[in-house]
């Protein structure tokens, strides 16, 4: 192993929720503890946060949204199939629900990609070098193919599949939320075609799902990397370089009504956990593990 380099992306998500969200991602970032950046352009400080990666020269993302909050594409803002009887998006479970009645019009699901898009451009003055989908919407049935469509139309090389070794052995993950988990990883296998066909890449590795918020440690970390590093070589024993893309979301608790993305703050975002994750992913163990196995950290640009 020790001949092996490894590629690590370390994406903060959720970038642009609110202004606690972007400052503790920023610190994280001067820190040396992320790499990368996924930008919510419907969050309530999306231009903020475009800003600071602007000023810090932060590699940021798009973080593609359509279950919470409020679309960006003025026509969808009214009368659309993704909005609820309130007005917003159906949320993390009721737009699984939603598509698998047959109840989402695939076209209004692209019009508002495209326009997320447009808006990140707008915003940061570039395409994004890579998309993926909030609360794993890009690899849901029908969607995936949208998505792939639209990655393809702008020219946007890289997303996220996810896929993660050794979830299954993760005992520390409530029933319900596993339940989760699994419908993530089989949406993710059903995707796998249809990127490929499209010509879009993501990293050999994909972690994020077994280290998150009160998971996160600096031992869960460095476990979900050497047990995925085995299981790739394994698989591929010749290989010289492996890429992985590791999902975080640190971040100061969000304190309502400030941040979300239309409709306040959510349960996770106000918790500790954000917290716990920032402080796990500045420790200095953590760093020292990456420097002792040749682990080099980078974003999607460096790949």
């Amino acid at each position: 192993l020790r001949m092996l380099q490894v590629k690590l992306i370390v994406t903060g998500d959720d970038f642009g929720y609110c202004p606690r969200r972007n400052q503790g991602i920023l610190d994280c970032f001067l820190a040396g503890a992320i790499s990368n950046v996924s930008l919510l352009v419907n969050g309530s400080a999306a231009a903020d946060a475009a800003e600071l990666a602007r000023r810090y020269n932060i590699p940021i993302g798009l973080h593609a949204n359509l279950s919470e909050g409020s679309p960006v594409c003025e026509v969808l803002k009214t009368n659309s199939s993704l909005l609820n009887q309130d007005g917003f998006f159906h949320g993390k479970m009721g737009f699984r629900t939603a598509l698998s009645k047959g109840l989402l019009n695939m076209s209004e699901v692209k019009q508002e990609l495209k326009a997320q898009v447009e808006l990140f451009q707008e915003l940061t003055g570039h395409l994004p070098p890579h998309m993926d989908g909030h609360q794993h919407v890009h690899v849901l049935p029908e969607v995936r193919h949208v998505f792939a469509e639209v990655l393809e139309e702008y020219g946007i090389k890289y997303t996220r599949v996810p896929i993660e070794p050794g979830l299954h052995n993760c005992d520390w993950i409530p029933p319900s939320l596993m339940d989760f988990y699994l419908g993530v990883e089989e949406d993710s296998f059903n995707t796998v075609d249809v990127f490929t066909k499209h010509g879009i890449r993501w990293p050999d590795i994909y972690i994020g799902l077994s280290t998150m918020g009160r998971n996160m440690s600096v031992s869960s970390i460095c476990s979900a990397i050497n047990a995925a590093i085995l299981e790739l070589t394994a698989k591929a024993p010749q290989s010289r370089t492996v890429t992985i893309e590791l999902m975080v979301h640190p971040g100061y608790p969000s304190v309502p009504p400030v941040g979300g993305c239309g409709e306040g703050p959510d349960d996770f975002s106000q918790s500790w956990e954000r917290l716990h994750e920032l402080e796990t992913l500045i420790k200095p163990e953590l760093q020292s593990h990456y420097k002792s196995r040749n682990i080099q950290l980078c974003s999607f640009k460096d790949l």
